[in-house]
């Protein structure tokens, strides 16, 4: 069986590597291949088959798999096989507006992706809210199973604390500092419709990050795979640009808060049971204007939303007061949203779509009933 990988047009990452990485531990009969963007072909492990993404050699691969096995739309032209599976495992719990619910959208940007759409036979949901979400956005009219996030599985592991002190070590931090992951979404305007500007506006002022929280805290700046190569230089400041790790889940140990907006890795983070604090200085203009939300961020979220760079300084330097006002939201938030990351994601959509003796005699036969829902 051939099954061919992709996770965010070409990385070494997210539930598309959670998955592989059973497979091969299983040991079963199959021949994997990935997609891969140069920023990333460092990561893949030694050995395993990689072509370019977009590149003639991965629409090939493309239309060859048994199986492809994805995290986002695929925007390439290429001819799925009549007998051929396409597992969507999407990429995140979804706050804001996504596809056809969007409030804006360039030109003939929907329409396009539709047609990866219509080559979806399944998808993945980390939850009960979510896919209700898929559903509708997308018009998607096949299985949706609530298996949590594969990726995920990582952050319940017993691994866990190993992990978290090994990527410490690779970013030479001493582990009594605190890590402060900033990870905010992207703004579709910047990205669009820019004309060569930067896309991304630094708008914590790190001058007054050092000042007031000395050496002893650092930051770590991860941005969406949609802009992560547009900015300038940050050679000279306090913040270290981790956009290009291979796969966040690793910072999420690594680090001992979150600060987003409207990103989904709160959902994901909020699994550590670790600080999440919201710097949500453009809310508006994001909320009413350009994307627009699913639900109310100011009643759901898991933390303080904070609107200017004080603010947020603020709440790092007295992360106890935080925890002890978001104590009842952040329980709420995670029953909500995070109640299948119990580490076992992986273990159920291997069991629904790879179940073992997996081998080149056959493909996925489990593509789900009547039922939206795994349960």
């Amino acid at each position: 069986m051939k099954v061919v990988y992709t996770s965010f047009r070409g990385l070494f990452s997210d539930s598309p590597r959670a998955v592989y990485e059973a497979l091969v531990a299983r040991g079963d009969d199959i021949e994997h291949t990935w997609l891969t963007a140069p920023v990333a072909e460092h990561a893949f492990p030694a050995g395993v088959a990689t072509v370019p993404f977009g590149s003639p050699e991965s629409i090939a691969a493309l239309e060859a798999a048994d199986v492809v096995v994805s995290n986002d739309h695929v925007p390439l032209d290429w001819d799925k096989r009549a007998d051929a599976f396409y597992l969507q495992t999407w990429h995140g719990t979804p706050l804001k507006r996504i596809h056809n619910d969007v409030l804006w959208a360039p030109e003939g940007r929907l329409a396009y992706l539709e047609h990866d759409i219509a080559r979806w036979d399944v998808m993945l949901s980390p939850n009960a809210y979510s896919t209700g979400r898929f559903r509708q956005a997308f018009g998607f009219p096949r299985p949706i199973h609530e298996t949590g996030y594969p990726r995920n599985d990582l952050l319940s592991s017993p691994r866990r604390e190993q992990v978290r002190a090994d990527v410490r070590a690779q970013l030479g931090i001493d582990e009594g500092r605190t890590v402060v992951l900033y990870a905010p979404t992207w703004r579709d305007d910047l990205v669009f419709e820019g004309k060569g500007e930067r896309d991304f506006e630094f708008p914590v002022d790190l001058a007054a990050f050092t000042e007031r929280l000395g050496e002893d805290h650092v930051l770590l700046l991860r941005l969406h795979n949609m802009v992560s190569d547009r900015l300038e230089s940050i050679e000279g400041l306090p913040v270290r640009d981790v956009s290009n790790h291979p796969d966040i889940r690793d910072l999420y140990l690594a680090a001992d808060l979150l600060v987003t907006d409207y990103s989904s890795t709160m959902f994901d983070f909020a699994v550590t049971g670790k600080p999440i604090l919201l710097f949500t200085y453009d809310l508006a203009d994001y909320r009413d204007r350009l994307r627009g939300f699913y639900v109310d961020i100011e009643e759901i979220a898991p933390g303080p939303l904070l609107s200017t760079s004080d603010e947020l300084l603020d709440a790092i330097a007295d992360l106890d007061a935080v925890r002890a006002a978001s104590a009842d939201r952040y329980a709420a938030f995670r029953e909500t949203y995070t109640s299948l990351e119990d580490g076992h994601a992986t273990d159920r959509v291997l069991d629904l779509f790879f179940p073992r003796g997996t081998s080149a005699a056959g493909v996925p036969t489990t593509r789900g009933g009547d039922d939206d829902a795994l349960r």
